[in-house]
């Protein structure tokens, strides 16, 4: 198969659909890659890094969509890159089609055939191709929101580990899911006073024995919710329902009831945002006021760190690429139950049910297509 990948267009997107190394696994299983000029430069990977791997360098985006038979991207494709994809054309990427009908829209015009890799799903019901930037977002939301606080960027002036003689700051996480857990490990690393808010009674239990007195947990119920966010300097929003929409439990009228100049991380902004004041912002222009409060809603933040989570991204999406490449999307998702889940969209159809709920399309399942 003729593989392909393009520099990501994204506002301060830096990371990379395939590295280097990747492209050698495909070129060594028989395939063809063809990669965009300056596609990795982002990751500190040359063209001669990828040609000495055996990829094809052409000039242009437009010469990798109309050339490949797959597009492996990072970021779902923009409007620019929807116009360019074809019927029968296979795109394996992030796609968070839920809050995004234009994007949908246009995909469903196209007839290509979609994967996205925060639906794939693992043993036990886990997103194993979401957790890795899971695991950078929730780290990194520590890092973004302790900035944040900084006076000079609009916040209280608190310093989240505190010093001797003056108290930690106060972060609330929303949701003990891979992103909660690993903002919390940084919140207690680096001394804050951490609370985790989460309705499942076995989650709060994994959390209470890893954490032990490091942080709390809490029920998060409406009542615990609202006066967890009241008292924090810092609330990290980490919900997710996989491919629908995030669930806005933190609302305006709760904003009042906030300390002027706190912080609102909103990790679930790829799926609309778990904060009814949400909207997405770039690494450019990353945070916005409303109320008083910092908002920083970055809708690519693994961006930031673009080697580490390239690397970490093609530890777990380059198996199925294979396995897509070796086998065609049709066969591969025959032969693989967790790949099948990764579906979005094929020939028309949307083939997720919660992202056809969400936006009033007919739900066709995937497994109607494979025969």
């Amino acid at each position: 198969m003729r593989v392909g990948t393009v520099r990501e267009i994204k506002n301060h997107e830096y990371r990379v659909g395939l590295t280097p190394e990747s492209v050698c696994e495909l070129v060594a299983h028989g395939h063809e890659v063809w990669v965009e000029q300056g596609a990795g430069l982002g990751i500190g990977a040359s063209d001669e890094a990828y040609a000495r791997q055996g990829a094809k360098l052409v000039a242009t985006a437009r010469e990798v969509f109309e050339g490949c038979e797959m597009i492996v991207k990072v970021k779902e494709p923009q409007a620019a890159e929807r116009a360019m994809l074809r019927e029968g054309q296979i795109l394996y990427t992030y796609l968070h089609l839920a809050p995004d009908p234009e994007q949908t829209a246009d995909l469903v015009k196209s007839g290509v055939t979609a994967i996205a890799y925060e639906t794939v799903t693992g043993p036990g019901g886990q997103l194993p191709l979401l957790k890795p930037m899971s695991q950078v977002a929730g780290r990194m939301s520590i890092q973004a929101g302790a900035t944040a606080l900084e006076k000079a960027h609009g916040g209280r002036g608190v310093l989240l580990g505190g010093v001797p003689g003056v108290m930690p700051g106060k972060v609330a996480v929303i949701g003990g899911g891979v992103v909660g857990f690993n903002a919390a490990q940084m919140a207690v690393g680096l001394g804050a006073d951490v609370t985790i808010l989460d309705r499942s009674p076995d989650v709060l239990e994994r959390l209470g024995i890893y954490f032990e007195a490091r942080a709390k947990t809490r029920f998060s119920s409406t009542a615990n919710l609202a006066e967890s966010v009241a008292d924090a300097d810092l609330v990290i929003g980490a919900v997710l329902i996989p491919g629908a929409a995030a669930p806005k439990l933190v609302s305006r009228a709760m904003l009042s009831t906030m300390k002027p100049g706190a912080v609102l991380v909103d990790v679930a902004i790829d799926q609309g945002g778990c904060f009814e004041t949400s909207h997405p912002t770039t690494h450019a222009e990353p945070t916005f006021v409303v109320d008083g409060i910092v908002h920083y809603c970055v809708a690519n933040m693994p961006g930031a760190v673009a080697r580490t989570s390239t690397y970490a991204l093609n530890n777990v999406t380059l198996p199925h690429a294979l396995a897509i490449a070796n086998l065609g999307w049709k066969a591969a998702l025959k032969a693989d139950p967790h790949l099948a889940e990764g579906l979005n969209v094929h020939a028309g159809k949307v083939t997720f049910e919660a992202v056809a709920s969400e936006l009033g399309y007919e739900y066709v399942p995937t497994a109607s297509l494979l025969g």
